[in-house]
C-alpha cells in the first residue's frame, strides 16, 4: 500500500537542477513535484560504512537536499574493500569528513551536516529531531534498538538494513505510520540474540558487494516514503542471497505483545557485547599481549589456543598457537584436545570470542585459564607491526 508523501515539495528547481535531475524528471511517477520533495528532504545516515556508503552517494545523486552523516570513526585500510565513498588518500582522516567530500563530488547542490559522535540516549534525540527520515546502516545491535526506540519516540520512519557474508535484509520501520500500518523494529526482533551468538561483520566478513546491493534498496524505500510513490517495504522484511540471486519477503506484522516504547535504556547492557559470565570469568583472568610475550620469551610451558576461525588464523596468527574455534569449545566437543596438565592461555581477534571460551573452561574446571586482552590485534599492534590486521 502507497502511503502519502513525507515531504511537502520546495518552491522551485533552478535551471541546474531542472538539467541534472532530467531523467528523473520524465519519470511520470516522480516528475518535478517528485524531484521538489527530494529537494525538500532532510534525510540522516546512522553510519558512513559499508550500507551507509552507497547510501549517502545514492541519495546524493537523487538530489536529497539535506544530507546529515553520523560518524566519529576514522576511515582504516580494511574499510575501502566495501566503503566506497571513502578512497586510499582518505585513509586516516575522520569518515565524516571523507564522505561529505565525496558527497560534494557527486552533488554541489547538497547541503551535509556531520555529526561526528558516538549515538547514545542523551544525545540521540537531539540529533535526530530536525530530520524526516532515518537511514540505519549499523553493525551491532545496541545502536539498532537506540535508532528504533528514538524513532518510535519522535514518530520518524526509519529504513533499516543488514549485511553479513553473502546475506543481506532490508525493511521500513515506522510506529506511527498512517492507516494502521504502524510497526518498528522489535516487532521483528522482539530481543537481541545472546552476546557471542551473531558475529559482527569484522568477525564474520562480508561480501564487498552485497554492502551496493543492500544499501541501493535503502535508498530506493527512502525515494519512495519522500515521494509517496510506489509500495514501502513497511511491514516486510526483504531477505538477499547473493550466491543464489535470489530475493524473499516476509510479512512482518504488529506484534501485541511487544512493549510499548516510552523511553531509552542503557542499550550496551540490553543487547550486552559479551555475557554475563564471559565478563566474570575475564576479571582477574585477563594477561596483555606484552604478557604473553614475556611468558614465551620466558619459555613458559603452556597450551595458547586461537579461537577464531580457521580463514582468520590464515590471514594473522601468533606463533605457536594451536586453533580450537570458540564454538567447538562452548559445544564442548573440544575440551577433550585441552591440556589439563599446563597453563591454558586462549586468544581471539579481539578478546570478545576468547571471553565467552574462557567462562566455558572455568566451568569445566580449567580455572586457572586466562586469555589475552585485545586478542591478535592487541598482539600485531604492541609486539609484532610486521603482521597484517583485518
Amino acid at each position: 500500500m502507497a502511503l502519502p508523501p513525507l515531504v511537502e515539495p520546495a518552491a522551485e528547481l533552478s535551471k541546474e537542477e531542472v538539467e541534472r535531475y532530467s531523467r528523473h524528471l520524465i519519470i511520470p511517477d516522480v516528475g518535478m513535484a517528485g524531484q521538489k520533495r527530494l529537494k525538500n528532504a532532510k534525510v540522516l545516515v546512522v553510519g558512513a560504512g559499508g550500507l551507509g556508503s552507497p547510501a549517502l552517494l545514492y541519495l546524493a545523486a537523487a538530489g536529497v537536499g539535506t544530507l546529515g552523516i553520523v560518524e566519529f570513526d576514522t576511515v582504516d585500510e580494511s574499510n575501502l574493500q566495501r566503503q566506497v565513498i571513502h578512497g586510499q588518500s582518505d585513509v586516516g582522516r575522520p569518515k565524516g569528513e571523507s564522505a561529505r567530500d565525496s558527497i560534494k563530488e557527486i552533488n554541489p547542490f547538497v547541503e551535509v551536516r556531520l555529526h561526528e559522535t558516538r549515538l547514545d540516549s542523551s544525545n540521540v534525540l537531539d540529533v535526530f529531531r530536525d530530520y524526516d527520515l532515518i537511514l540505519d546502516g549499523t553493525d551491532n545491535f545496541a545502536t539498532r534498538y537506540l535508532v528504533n526506540d528514538a524513532a518510535v519516540l519522535l514518530g520518524k520512519p526509519y529504513v533499516w538494513g543488514s549485511i553479513f557474508r553473502f546475506e543481506g535484509q532490508a525493511s521500513v520501520f515506522w510506529e506511527d505510520a498512517p492507516n494502521g500500518l504502524g510497526l518498528n523494529y522489535r516487532d521483528l526482533y522482539p530481543e537481541p540474540p545472546p552476546p557471542g551468538m551473531v558475529p559482527s561483520c569484522a568477525e564474520g566478513g562480508v561480501l564487498g558487494v552485497l554492502c551496493a546491493s543492500i544499501g541501493s534498496i535503502m535508498v530506493n524505500e527512502a525515494i519512495k516514503l519522500i515521494t509517496g510513490i510506489g509500495e514501502p517495504l513497511l511491514g516486510r522484511l526483504m531477505v538477499y542471497d547473493a550466491l543464489e540471486t535470489s530475493y524473499r519477503t516476509i510479512k512482518i506484522r504488529k506484534d501485541p505483545n511487544t512493549p510499548k516504547v516510552t523511553e531509552l535504556i542503557d542499550y550496551d547492557a540490553f543487547c550486552g557485547v559479551v555475557s554475563e559470565d564471559a565478563q566474570s570469568a575475564a576479571a582477574g583472568s585477563t594477561i596483555t599481549a606484552l604478557e604473553l610475550k614475556e611468558m614465551i620469551d620466558a619459555g613458559k610451558d603452556f597450551a595458547l589456543i586461537d579461537v577464531r576461525e580457521q580463514n582468520e588464523y590464515e590471514i594473522v596468527s601468533i606463533p605457536g598457537a594451536t586453533l580450537i574455534p570458540k564454538d567447538r569449545i562452548l559445544s564442548g566437543e573440544a575440551l577433550s584436545e585441552i591440556p589439563q596438565d599446563k597453563p591454558v592461555v586462549l586468544h581471539c581477534k579481539s578478546g570478545a570470542r576468547s571471553a565467552e571460551a574462557l567462562a566455558a573452561l572455568h566451568k569445566a574446571g580449567l580455572k586457572d585459564a586466562v586469555h589475552v586482552g585485545g586478542g591478535v590485534l592487541a598482539w600485531v599492534k604492541q609486539v609484532d607491526p610486521s603482521q597484517p590486521v583485518y
